[in-house]
């Protein structure tokens, strides 16, 4: 039991790599790959994981490496967990991050509690993370990569799961990754990335809400601030707030999507300053080192790619926190939907949900 591990294999070179170095190491290794979503309706579809032929890219490391390879069909919770609620928070006028939702629900809930169908205590994955030890409790550390760093999408690890879970490229580099995916003449060495939401076709989401929820778009105004109308759109699904493209408002000062109402859909436009929160919500939070003060300084990421924001984290009742950030130029957009993590330097303390 100590020995065997579950690896998630999605198709690409980081998972490949992950299931290598656990075999070097001696561990017997199960490759398990999951089945998300049906078919894809064109070739050009699902440049990402989990699609037919990247299970079929898993299987054939699998192969190389000679360790035995399951498909598990989890079609159905990925439905009502991810793409249920990623309708859903677009209808509300909100930004989802469906990553998240898959790696907290799919991969580190119910492909945990599998693995032990497999004979197998640890679960591990191709993400650029470190678990750590702080204060007595686990959480997630920045990666060696930097660029690379996924600790963002892991935020609502639990303890048993952190327990649980082995992240053997934490301690890499992309680049070096890739070298030992060629060194061992790995079919997926040079695979592309991608950056897609791996359900949308062609990475056209608004096509994917047409086509899963008919009508859950209206037309609306585009207003000022102080409620002018500027404008019409077709819904407010295909807007963001921060979205300064596709506004469709002509020329003049650059305008920005400050603020979306879902319910009256209008879209509401202002200056790039606008975007500035002093302060705003965060919700749902889930935190791997416990809050032992009445405030905490900490950093906030509000996007993948962002850099963290210093700022002061107050919280509340029932899982939610008042966050000010010191700079807010700096933080920018704060869409809601989006996740909020928090981190003190490399070390990640939790995060939640911008409200």
């Amino acid at each position: 039991m100590e020995k065997r591990v579950v690896v998630a294999m999605s198709g690409g070179v980081d998972s490949s790599v992950a299931a290598a170095l656990l075999k070097e190491e001696g561990r017997d290794v199960v490759g398990v790959g999951l089945r998300l979503t049906d078919s894809p309706p064109s070739e050009s579809f699902h440049r990402g994981c989990c699609a037919p032929r990247d299970l079929a890219d898993a299987r054939a490391v699998a192969s190389k490496l000679d360790i035995p390879f399951y498909v598990l069909d989890v079609r159905e919770s990925f439905r009502e967990t991810v793409i249920d609620n990623f309708i859903g928070e677009y209808a509300r006028g909100r930004t989802p991050v469906p990553c998240i939702a898959c790696n907290q629900v799919v991969k580190f809930d119910y492909l945990a509690g599998r693995a032990k169908g497999f004979g197998a205590e640890q679960l591990a994955t191709g993400h650029y993370a470190r678990v750590v030890e702080v204060d007595g409790h686990l959480t997630l550390a920045r990666s060696a990569d930097r660029a690379k760093d996924q600790t963002y999408f892991l935020f609502g690890m639990s303890q048993d799961q952190l327990t649980h879970t082995l992240f053997p490229l934490g301690e890499y580099e992309k680049q070096r990754t890739r070298e030992i995916a060629r060194g061992l003449g790995l079919p997926t060495a040079d695979k592309p990335e991608s950056q897609e939401i791996c359900f949308v076709p062609e990475n056209d989401y608004r096509l994917f809400l047409e086509a899963e929820a008919p009508g859950i778009d209206r037309p609306g105004e585009i207003v000022d601030r102080e409620g002018n109308r500027l404008g019409g759109h077709p819904g407010v699904t295909h807007f963001t707030v921060g979205q300064r493209r596709g506004l469709g408002l002509g020329g003049g000062e650059p305008r920005y999507v400050v603020g979306l109402d879902a319910d009256t859909a209008t879209v509401v436009v202002g200056e790039r300053c606008d975007l500035e929160c002093e302060s705003f919500r965060a919700e749902r939070l889930r935190w791997s080192i416990p809050f032992d003060s009445a405030e905490k300084r900490l950093s906030v990421q509000v996007r993948s790619h962002q850099r963290a924001v210093p700022c002061r984290v107050v919280p509340m009742e029932d899982g939610v926190a008042e966050v000010f950030p010191e700079d807010p130029a700096a933080l920018g957009a704060v869409p809601p939907g989006q996740a909020a993590v928090f981190y003190d330097d490399n070390i990640m303390h939790g995060g939640g949900w911008v409200a």
